[in-house]
């Protein structure tokens, strides 16, 4: 069956971009629509994260969140099978100097939120630059095996399993390899702490002042935006962080969170709501989802 899938997809790559675009939106509302487990996992995260908007205008959101979600479901196909070429053509980049000055200074993490097109991000990358990052095992071994292969068709990327731990990725910082680091996935209590996100609890890895205390490592955020059908994507470079990490990690893994909501706040219905970010709870409180 996964084969099966994988196949279809592979069929829809050849499509120009604004047709696999309207499909990718079309087939975003269908999901809407069939996978009921998901849409009540967006709707409480809108809930939480937008208590100040009306009934209808978070209906409205996850109406357009499924559609950019579909989307970039459909044009990450172009970022799995087309050439270098249509790739960067799918996805343009700015402020590249933001990284290639952190990179020569020192080791880099560049922080990347969840937006919808971050799988398009991070192969589009991979054709310019050599670049490390964290990978969670797929259960299913057939996509296990394909998103490997994907991730690291321009480049050999190195893919440093969560369930190894930490320790390949310093090794990996120390030699200037940088870290591609996505910070806004709830993986349990272990090597996280609860901060808030959109003022709820929320268990949040802290590798990211960790790492950037062990390594020196300057931190770089990294977005990326979908433009209108056809249009493809752009992606975002910004200046390294100032004066981070500092000395409480509580409140460095804080800030990063702060940051990642006005970023956010920016293209709402493109964040990735369709995660269970509020699955591990406190301590004594009852589960959300």
């Amino acid at each position: 069956m996964t084969r099966i899938a994988l196949a279809v997809l592979w069929l829809l790559h050849f499509l120009p971009r604004v047709l696999l675009a309207r499909i990718g939106e079309f087939a975003g509302l269908l999901m809407m629509g069939l996978a009921s487990e998901r849409r009540n996992v967006v709707r409480v995260n809108l809930e939480l994260c937008f208590p100040g908007l009306s009934q209808r205008e978070r209906k409205h959101l996850a109406r357009a969140h499924f559609r950019a979600f579909g989307r970039a479901l459909a044009e990450t196909t172009v970022a799995w099978w087309s050439s270098a070429d249509r790739v960067r053509k799918l996805a343009t980049i700015e402020g590249m100097e933001h990284f290639d000055l952190a990179n020569r200074s020192g080791p880099l993490i560049v922080l990347a939120p969840h937006f919808v097109g971050v799988e398009i991000l991070a192969i589009r990358l991979s054709i310019e630059e050599d670049a490390q990052s964290m990978y969670s095992h797929q259960k299913n071994e057939v996509f296990d095996r394909f998103l490997v292969s994907r991730r690291t068709r321009f480049r050999p990327i190195r893919l440093a399993s969560r369930q190894d731990g930490i320790k390949r990725v310093i090794r990996g910082l120390k030699a200037r390899l940088p870290l591609f680091f996505l910070p806004d996935m709830d993986f349990g209590p272990r090597d996280a702490i609860f901060v808030p996100f959109f003022g709820v609890p929320a268990a949040t890895i802290d590798a990211v002042p960790r790492l950037a205390r062990l390594t020196g490592a300057s931190v770089v955020p990294v977005l990326i935006e979908q433009q209108a059908a056809g249009k493809g994507y752009a992606i975002r470079f910004l200046p390294p962080w100032k004066d981070y990490p500092g000395d409480d990690l509580r409140a460095d893994t804080a800030r990063m969170n702060q940051f990642i909501e006005e970023c956010i706040k920016t293209m709402p219905e493109q964040y990735y709501w369709v995660h269970k970010r509020f699955k591990t709870r406190p301590p004594g409180e009852k589960k959300i989802y």
